[in-house]
């Protein structure tokens, strides 16, 4: 047969341009593969044998020294992160919590209440009243008595207008933090929380005072707690000092906003 010019393919097979079935070419001729298939056999074989690798060494592999993968008797351990994780840790355990243990509860409070109100409110009343029979009493007898310079007559009217307008708008706002003792764990475990936070600027006085119930889980890694989460809470904050005494009410404007005489 004679010889045929040979082409190269992308798979590195070397075939004759007719279209006839695939010869290897003349004996003698150099088997010529691109760059880029040797590129590919060369991943090709490097995956290969890392799986097969990775494969003899899973338990119950073809290199494992269990028998069908599972030996008689034991079955297959299950793959964890702390076997098999190179980033995994193992957390701490939680500290069991005690009373008179402290945490940190951090407070975030906002309200905000918008309310309008009108009333328009008219009265008027107008009446007459005339006494007409009159009975004059001899012994056991009662007798009519008209009256000779005629009936007595009452007249009167009454005309009342009220009208009011109001709007209130109220935003409150409390961010702050407080260290809490526990002083008490009930029988479902809730704990009972109480703090208390005095500072002192010259003459200006700030006094916190918190209570509440919060359950164990609610306590973070960080041993802080949000107010959210805690039942029953009660914030009492006060002031004293310059500063409160600019804006605070008299004793005589509270009690005119108690009777409200106007």
């Amino acid at each position: 047969m004679a010889a045929v010019p040979c082409q190269e393919t992308h798979a590195g097979w070397l075939v004759a341009e007719r279209s006839e079935a695939p010869e290897p070419c003349a004996t003698g001729a150099p088997l010529r593969f691109a760059p880029a298939t040797l590129v590919t056999l060369l991943l090709a074989t490097l995956l290969a044998t890392d799986a097969s690798a990775q494969d003899s060494n899973l338990p119950g592999g073809p290199n494992s020294s269990l028998v069908g993968g599972v030996s008689a008797g034991m079955q297959r351990r299950p793959l964890t992160l702390a076997e098999h994780s190179w980033t995994y840790r193992l957390l701490p355990e939680p500290k069991p919590i005690q009373k008179n243990d402290l945490v940190t509860v951090l407070v975030d409070y906002k309200t905000q209440v918008v309310s309008e109100g009108e009333v328009d409110r008219k009265k008027k009343a107008d009446g007459t009243m005339v006494l007409k029979d009159w009975i004059l009493l001899k012994g056991l007898w009662a007798v009519p008595d008209p009256q000779t310079l005629g009936d007595p007559t009452i007249g009167g009217s009454m005309s009342n207008k009220y009208r009011a307008e109001a709007t209130l708008e109220s935003l409150d706002t409390m961010k702050l933090s407080i260290a809490c003792r526990i002083t008490d764990i009930r029988p479902n475990g809730n704990l009972i929380l109480e703090g208390h936070r005095t500072m002192k600027n010259n003459l200006e006085q700030w006094d916190i005072s918190l209570t509440g119930e919060v359950r164990p889980e609610d306590i973070g890694a960080d041993n802080t707690i949000d107010s959210e989460a805690i039942a029953d809470l009660f914030v009492d904050k006060r002031e004293s000092g310059h500063v409160r005494d600019g804006y605070r009410r008299g004793w005589f404007l509270q009690w005119l906003d108690l009777i409200q005489p106007f």
